[in-house]
């Protein structure tokens, strides 16, 4: 097993930070045909200078997995301000359901900083057997701090950002869905669909291939997406029709229209329009309405709706305490409840005891987004936290011993950062599993271990 080394000397600092130099200044010719994304050939860039063996570098790549493994799932749009210690290695992730024709935005902000690298990243839950794993399918320009990914199936999508080693500072972090197409009727919105995709249709002999959108007989029908008239025409069921082959491989079909305004082969653009909305074809005994359809090449007709729909729901206003962001904290309540969303209905992590720190990533409506010493993540009512920045009690020990930088029993990975005099009074800022967190009079923060002589 390899030794992971503490990371102790200003030269390995300096290579570490110059890391994403290196990312940077590759050519133009190696991006083109280099199929790694930016965090590998970062990670790789790691490895050819020596610093895998670090233990800052070791807690960087643990930090990225351990995000995925935990990720919370959130319900868009979803929004964190926070805050990452540079000194401490961290990921954020989240898990998000999305459907064939919408899009998922992920964005990171960092106010203060513009030349940080942050890799984002998001990859397809795959659920098609045991043991297989989530897949990569997207990842951003290490420069470019924002992924837009339109995913191919339904299914559940694992987004992570990571900034670059020994950087960080306030963030603002973004989820939101979109759909992919604009709304095909001009002024009309999606209370108007009457008719979805698959309703049984002449007595169950056939199903449904499209949205039904009613409208006056002379409202504008409108591109939905940037694309080339393939075919403008007349059939049975459809009556007057118009076929758009869009930028995006989807073929669109507009159907029962009353006139048609384009040519086979124009150039069209999103909200130009092709025809006027009437009861054409199979559509004379009912109201006027477009029907509406999406084609997809070797599938066929497959549901409009998520490419038409816009996801309801607002961003909850924020009102946990922005002053605590990236600080200790610790429960001030006789028990709070860790949960993997921000929300009292979400499922139950921990139950955490009074004077419990934890470290605030970030903070959501009224919900504090932490990590435990251990590294659990997960979310806590920001109205059962306190600031751990004064003493609750105050230690006195009977035997010299170490204050260190981690509640780690085995030692494997934590520092010893000062030591305890016989009969010292240490102040107590918390608890974590067995040990304190306290504050030395030197005003050094770390652990001990026990709590012998708390009073």
């Amino acid at each position: 097993m390899r030794r992971i080394l503490p990371l102790q000397t200003p030269l390995v600092l300096l290579g570490l930070l110059a890391i994403g130099g290196c990312a940077v200044i590759d050519t133009i010719s190696e991006e083109i045909f280099d199929q790694r994304t930016p965090r590998e050939r970062y990670v790789d860039a790691m490895t050819a200078a020596g610093l895998d063996g670090t233990a800052l570098a070791a807690d960087w790549l643990a930090a990225a997995e351990q995000a995925l493994s935990t990720a919370p799932e959130v319900q868009a749009p979803h929004q964190e301000i926070g805050f990452l210690v540079p000194s401490e290695p961290t990921a954020i992730a989240y898990r998000i359901q999305a459907r064939r024709g919408q899009e998922i935005h992920f964005t990171i902000e960092l106010p203060d900083d513009s030349t940080t690298l942050v890799f984002l990243d998001a990859w397809e839950l795959n659920d098609s057997g045991e043991g297989a794993g989530p897949r990569l399918v997207e990842s951003a320009d290490s420069l470019n701090r924002s992924l837009v990914l339109e995913p191919r199936r339904d299914g559940t999508y694992l987004l992570r950002a990571q900034p670059e080693l020994l950087r960080g500072g306030r963030f603002t972090i973004a989820v939101r869905l979109n759909p992919t197409l604009a709304f095909p009727v001009s002024g009309r919105r999606e209370s108007d669909v009457g008719s979805r995709f698959g309703a049984s249709r002449d007595g169950g002999s056939r199903s449904h291939h499209g949205v039904d959108i009613f409208a006056p007989r002379g409202t504008p029908v409108v591109a939905a997406s940037p694309g080339t008239v393939n075919r403008v025409g007349t059939n049975n069921l459809g009556g007057l029709i118009v076929w758009i082959r869009d930028d995006f491989g989807n073929r669109l079909y507009y159907a029962h229209l009353d006139s048609q305004s384009v040519t086979s082969g124009q150039r069209v653009e999103v909200g130009d329009t092709l025809g006027t909305v009437g009861n054409t074809g199979n559509a004379r005994t009912t109201p006027p309405h477009l029907h509406f359809g999406v084609y997809r090449r070797g599938e066929g007709p497959v549901d409009p709706w998520w490419f038409i729909h816009q996801p309801r729901g607002s961003q909850p206003r924020l009102v946990a305490d922005t002053t605590n962001l990236g600080e200790w904290v610790r429960v001030r309540a006789a028990l709070a409840i860790l949960r993997d969303a921000p929300t009292v209905r979400a499922d139950s992590l921990l139950a955490l005891d009074r004077h419990t720190t934890a470290r605030v990533i970030a903070a959501v409506g009224e919900w504090y987004r932490v990590r435990l010493p251990d590294g659990t993540a997960g979310y806590l009512s920001a109205r059962t936290m306190e600031r751990a920045g004064t003493a609750i009690a105050a230690a006195e020990f009977t035997l010299a011993d170490s204050v260190v930088s981690r509640p780690d029993r085995n030692g494997q990975r934590s520092v010893v950062l000062e030591g305890t005099r016989l009969g010292e009074r240490i102040d107590v800022l918390g608890r974590f599993e067995g040990f304190l967190m306290v504050r030395t009079p030197g005003g050094v923060d770390g652990w001990l271990e026990g709590s012998d002589g708390l009073r």
